[in-house]
């Protein structure tokens, strides 16, 4: 068994690890795993950090950005290819620039993959959806 948080309603779900991939919440039906890309804010982050059992993938991102625009297609076929054992989550940092300081974002695009809670790894700049895909692989074991 595995912890979820629902994205939707930050509610804790108990789920089969056999059964990730078809995995609803308990308190409002909706899907806790899909290939989705999460838009993250604090609260949510945070819960996903504390309590959720999935690694996190975390684009660190800016509107104005053009290479973040450019990867943007990339990470979300990336969540795709990476769903369900990795969740897969963007964060605007000029609409939550207290969480690019919090984390020491200095450019972006910037991808951290989390487990645990803890930082695995980060990696800035542009990559393609394989890339991505690859080097979250290779960093997960």
């Amino acid at each position: 068994m595995i912890q979820l948080i629902c994205s939707a309603c930050h509610a804790a779900n108990r789920v089969d690890e056999a059964r990730l991939g078809q995995a609803v919440c308990g308190k409002c039906a909706g899907p806790l795993t899909g290939g989705g890309v999460l838009h993250l804010d604090a609260p949510l982050l945070d819960r996903l950090l504390v309590s959720d059992g999935l690694p996190l993938l975390v684009d660190f991102w800016a509107p104005w950005c053009g290479p973040c625009k450019m990867m943007a297609p990339a990470f979300d076929e990336a969540a795709r290819l990476l769903a369900p054992g990795l969740r897969l989550g963007k964060v605007d940092t000029q609409q939550h620039q207290g969480l690019g300081a919090r984390f020491r974002v200095q450019s972006i695009p910037t991808m951290v993959l989390f487990k645990g809670g803890r930082e695995l790894d980060r990696v800035s700049g542009a990559m393609s959806a394989r890339d991505i895909v690859a080097w979250a692989r290779g960093r997960l074991g």
